[in-house]
């Protein structure tokens, strides 16, 4: 039972961190990524599908991308979509390939950058925290059930704890790594 528990909030603190991680892709850093756009949805014939599934995305050099849609009618569905976006570039378009150029990023805008990827990782945190909460509140159910002795309880209590100063642990590194990579010139 405490195993189970146990186990339950090492899974979801590990998608926690994954999540947050995914949620990093989106901050654009200094060099050009096929991620950037990957969270872009493009009107198909009327439904919302990612851009992926209707264009291919290859990074030219460090600062551009091009799409290259499948379909010809699909390249101003593709521009809208790109525009409406919150990415802030525009897409210059040749023909059947568009083209997105990343301007450099300024020094102001990487450390609003970095700001933004910090309250990203306090929320993480926070996330978890409520994980280990909820596990520790399992773990007293039990108790309170006279399922498990105090001293069983206490053993999950600290385990999870460490679980929680691991998973905590894990956020800074990749607050850290991002960090670096946006201050990267």
């Amino acid at each position: 039972m405490l195993n189970e528990i146990k186990n339950d909030t090492k899974a979801r603190m590990a998608k926690s961190v994954e999540a947050f991680r995914h949620d990093l892709v989106k901050i654009r850093t200094g060099r050009a990524t096929t991620s950037i756009v990957d969270h872009i949805k493009v009107n198909y014939y009327g439904s919302e599908v990612p851009l992926s599934q209707v264009a291919s995305v290859a990074v030219s050099d460090a600062r551009s991308l091009t799409i290259s849609p499948w379909e010809k009618p699909m390249v101003s569905a593709v521009e809208k979509a790109i525009l409406a976006s919150d990415l802030g570039l525009t897409p210059n378009t040749a023909g059947m390939v568009i083209r997105l150029n990343l301007p450099p990023l300024t020094e102001e805008r990487r450390r609003d950058l970095a700001k933004v990827v910090h309250a990203g990782g306090e929320d993480a945190k926070v996330a978890i925290r409520n994980i280990r909460r909820d596990g520790n509140h399992q773990v007293k159910e039990l108790l309170k059930e006279k399922q498990i002795t105090e001293d069983e309880a206490t053993r999950a209590e600290a385990d999870i704890q460490k679980l929680t100063d691991d998973a905590i642990k894990n956020v800074d590194e990749v607050v850290r790594a991002k960090e670096q990579d946006l201050m990267a010139v």
